[in-house]
């Protein structure tokens, strides 16, 4: 297991590239959680140190303080990853750890507080330590390149929003006629065969849209 380490604030500023006088002012600012006291000593560790290097990534990335304030905010109040995950976690999809200077870059722009709180509220994302993790790498991808297209990430959230009631629908609809017809621990076998029938069916339909629009 990794020794934790821990700085006193001097040693804390050099190793993230700022002054004394601006770690006190984002500590002032709330943009870091308080250090432990020992007596009259503050003590920093790594914690703090990632948070420090994600502030001044956002910074050249053209993000505000005030901006950053929220974010971190939102950040320090979102769901836990073990929330996220819960007990199995997901049975495909794969989980992806970002940095919060790493979502900036794939949603260039639109991670703001509100984004990033619906994203939580939708299960999409959670927090582990400094890190954010997103529940499924093919979601994450298919958000950002929708996002590069034009599209504003509170709306695709919102489009998510309404994939995910009509989903947990037929999720339940395919269940049922399976425990009408076999066991409980036929579900699991028996899952793939109900993604490739949303998938053909939404194909379909995307095919009579097109149609009706030509």
């Amino acid at each position: 297991m990794t020794e934790k380490r821990e700085y006193r604030m001097e040693e804390l500023a050099g190793l993230a590239g700022i002054t004394v006088r601006t770690l006190r002012f984002y500590r002032e600012r709330k943009l870091i959680p308080p250090p432990r006291r020992e007596g009259r000593i503050a003590w920093y560790d790594d914690h703090h140190l990632a948070r420090l290097r994600t502030i001044s990534a956002l910074l050249e990335r053209g993000h505000t303080l005030s901006g950053i304030a929220e974010l971190a905010e939102a950040f320090d109040h979102g769901r836990d990853v073990a929330d996220l995950l819960g007990v199995g976690g997901p049975t495909e999809e794969e989980p992806v750890r970002l940095t919060p200077e790493e979502l900036a870059a794939r949603f260039e722009g639109e991670v703001t507080p509100e984004n990033l709180a619906a994203a939580m509220d939708l299960g999409y994302l959670g927090t582990d330590g400094d890190e954010l993790v997103h529940i499924s790498r093919r979601l994450l991808d298919v958000s950002s390149a929708l996002v590069r297209e034009g599209i504003p990430l509170a709306e695709v959230l919102a489009a998510g929003k309404r994939v995910r009631e009509h989903a947990d629908a037929m999720a339940e609809l395919f269940s049922a006629l399976i425990l009408r017809h076999a066991h409980e621990e036929d579900l699991q076998r028996l899952r793939p065969l109900a993604t490739s029938v949303v998938e053909a069916e939404l194909s379909l339909a995307l095919d009579r849209k097109l149609r009706e629009r030509a």
